[in-house]
Formats: C-alpha cells, structure tokens, sequence
C-alpha cells in the first residue's frame, strides 16, 4: 500500500487507519481476541497508522490497541490518540484542555498503550473553557520531553485552529466526513489544504450506514450509544436507508462493494490524506483496504452526486450529545 505525508510533520502512513472506538465498549460488546487479531492482520496487509483516544472506554481502547501492537518493532507503527474529554461522576463527559488534564492525559495514555511515545498527539474536541494558547503551550512542552512527537487537532473549525497555531502549528486536523456529511467541504478542507495541515477524516461509512448492512430492521444493543442517535433511527435513517441503497447498485455495477466506494469516495478529495476506518475482523478489514486501490473517475464522482443528492446530513456524536443519549449524567 502507498503511503502518504501527513500535511507538514514527517509522518508517512497509509492511507487507510485502523480506528478503535469500536473497541472501547461504546459500540456494544466484541470479541477481544478477534479484534487484537483484526489490527494484527491490518498491520500484515500494510496498515501502519492507528488511531485512539483516552476517552474511548477511558483506557480500553488504547490497551487493547497497545496489547496488539506490542511485539511489533516500534518504528513499524505510527500510533495517533487524543485527549482533552473527561468523565465526571455528575456532569458525565466534559471538555477538559487544561495543562494539567492533557498532562495526565499523555502519561495516561503511554501506560495504557505501553509505549515511550505518542507519534500524534490531538486535542479531541476544542474546550471554550481553556484558551488554545494554553493547550497548545502544554503540548509544545511535552514535544520537547519526546513524550509526543506531532500535534493535531479533532473537530475544530478553521478559526480555532488559527488561533491554536497562533500559539503552537496545527500539523493535522481529524473531522467528520462520509458521503451522508459533507459539511467540512465549504471551509474547514479549503483551509487544510492552504495551510498544508494534514487530514485524517472519521466516519467515512457513516457509523456503519454506508457499509449498506443496515436496513429497517436494524436494532442496535443497549450499550451501543447509536441505538439512540437521530440520524440512525426514525425518519432521517429511513430517507438516508433509501440513498444507501442506490449507493449500493451503482457500487455492484461499478465492482465494488459500498464501504468501498463511500471510503474511496472521501480519499479522493484532494485535502483529504486518511480515511479512519474502524472495525473488528479480519473480513471487514479486508474489504476496507481495496478501497485504497479503488480510483474514482470524474464520471463516477458525478454519478456519486447525483445518487447521492438529496440525503440527510447526519448529526455527529458530541460529547454533549453522548452524555445525553447515554444518560452518563
């Protein structure tokens, strides 16, 4: 697999990265072996890029991921977290981008993954409470002590990462981004690609809409915070169920599969370095990475707008929302 540079740092990954909030017990229950063998064989298949986070099971996600990785050579994996979420026995899931939760975030994080360093280190979710110059000062400080090598950020706009880098360079950033949510499309890509900020995209299939397994009858687990989110239930779902399933067709014909096309589809935007792919088996695995090999032609990128038009721009998960979906507080 080709692999591509990260905006300015000097990280060369696959396009492909193997996400883990299915591994952090917010996506129900899974097979631990199978998952630690699904990022086992990721990584035969050419996968080197691996994306976490504290607040991913608060540990779980980034255990599992280091047990998997452990007896690789180090310098084989480039291993991506975030911090600046905190769970709080009240309030449930809060922003929290102080110096010192992002201190113990960092030191949390290399013990839950077993390593001396953090390739990319990003800011979760932009906290109104903290100033970005703070956070940013902090994480330049943990550069220097070799703690975290490179910064990023995750879900923030274009004037809160020019704020940010005012302070310390945004090296990445990592939105939302599938077929069914194109709203970075109008300023965050634009500014991405202007500032040469290399960007890892989340969501690609949609939570699992686009992989085109889900129909009418899809229930979720109790524990599967998307058994609650609107645009996987009621009307929205229906609408976008009805798209997915024209996605699909033009898929058949084209001679893919539709996780394929949806994630191809988001790689071949030019600002767009990485498409996140989560998932816990080797089969799926397997499928997500021909989509790397998987061009798109400006005919097949206009038949994809037009199948495509129409739909309902999914509402992302938040830690808001997560906390109210959940019932965390």
């Amino acid at each position: 697999m080709n692999s591509v540079r990260l905006g300015t740092s000097d990280l060369e990954v696959s396009p492909i990265a193997f996400g883990t909030w299915q591994l952090s017990g917010d996506w129900g229950k899974f097979d631990e072996r199978e998952a630690i063998d699904a990022i086992r064989f990721a990584h035969e298949r050419g996968v080197n890029f691996f994306d976490t986070a504290q607040a991913y099971g608060f540990g779980a996600s980034e255990q599992l991921l280091g047990q998997a990785v452990r007896e690789l050579p180090r310098e084989e994996v480039v291993i991506a977290t975030k911090g600046g979420l905190r769970m709080d026995d009240e309030r449930g899931l809060l922003r929290d981008s102080s110096p010192e939760w992002l201190r113990q975030g960092v030191e949390s994080s290399l013990r839950a993954l077993g390593t001396d360093y953090i390739d990319l280190y990003q800011v979760h979710w932009p906290d109104g409470d903290v100033s970005f110059a703070e956070t940013a000062e902090v994480l330049q400080e943990m550069v220097g002590e070799g703690k975290i090598r490179h910064v990023g950020v995750s879900n923030f706009d274009p004037d809160q990462m020019s704020e940010f880098a005012r302070t310390r360079p945004v090296e990445t950033l990592q939105p939302p981004y599938s077929l069914l949510n194109r709203e970075i499309e109008a300023g965050i890509l634009p500014y991405c690609e202007e500032h040469d900020i290399g960007v890892l995209v989340y969501g690609p299939l949609a939570h699992g809409l686009l992989t085109g397994a889900m129909s009418s009858e899809t229930t979720f687990a109790e524990d599967d915070w998307r058994r609650v989110s609107p645009s996987l239930t009621g009307e929205t779902f229906h609408h976008n169920l009805q798209i997915v399933e024209r996605l699909k067709e033009f898929a058949q014909d084209r001679g893919c599969t539709l996780s394929q096309l949806a994630i191809a589809w988001t790689l071949s935007h030019p600002a767009v370095d990485v498409a996140i792919v989560g998932s816990r088996s080797r089969e799926h695995i397997e499928e997500s990475l021909g989509a790397a090999e998987l061009k798109l032609t400006d005919q097949d990128k206009a038949e994809i707008e037009r199948v495509a038009a129409g739909a309902v721009t999914i509402v992302e998960a938040t830690p808001e929302t997560i906390t109210e979906l959940m019932g965390l507080a």
